[in-house]
């Protein structure tokens, strides 16, 4: 069995996404991985969290880590001023929510479709992404679920 975030392994073979957009860049989370999409509000701002961690919000009584894909990716802050969207996901047994600029349709693309990320892209951006789906007028970056919710551990005070 593959991982569901894992593009499809043979030529043919589909694997649907969810499409989110965060500026211009357009990118893909495998429709598995994706439990909800909704508005984000009142968020909870938490001290010493992580700068990708924008806070903690409610979501139909579930206390949800909410994440900055913008941050995350180290992209510059948005200047529209709207808060954007989010997508639910979950992590060993933890839900989050990404937050991003917008949330697209969802897209059933073959592996014909797909390439490898470029070996000589930064290691930051290989670990996060799967590979890219050539489209028509655009490419769809696949993140990497797992890799993209995953955080190093705070270093410990003194």
């Amino acid at each position: 069995m593959t991982h569901p975030d894992q593009p499809p392994a043979m030529s043919g073979a589909t694997h649907d996404y969810v499409t989110v957009t965060v500026g211009e860049a357009l990118f893909g989370l495998p429709i598995a991985r994706v439990h909800d999409v909704f508005k984000p509000a009142s968020v909870t701002p938490v001290p010493l969290a992580p700068p990708e961690v924008v806070g903690l919000l409610n979501l139909r009584g579930r206390v949800v880590t909410a994440l900055c894909l913008r941050r995350r990716l180290g992209l510059a802050p948005s200047t529209s001023g709207e808060s954007g969207m989010a997508v639910g996901l979950e992590q060993g047994g933890e839900t989050f929510g990404l937050i991003v600029d917008g949330v697209g349709e969802v897209l059933r693309l073959t592996r014909d479709s797909f390439e490898p990320v470029p070996p000589n892209l930064d290691a930051r951006w290989r670990r996060l992404a799967l590979g890219v789906h050539r489209l028509d007028t655009k490419l769809l970056v696949v993140l990497h679920v797992d890799a993209l919710l995953a955080f190093e551990p705070a270093a410990q005070a003194a």
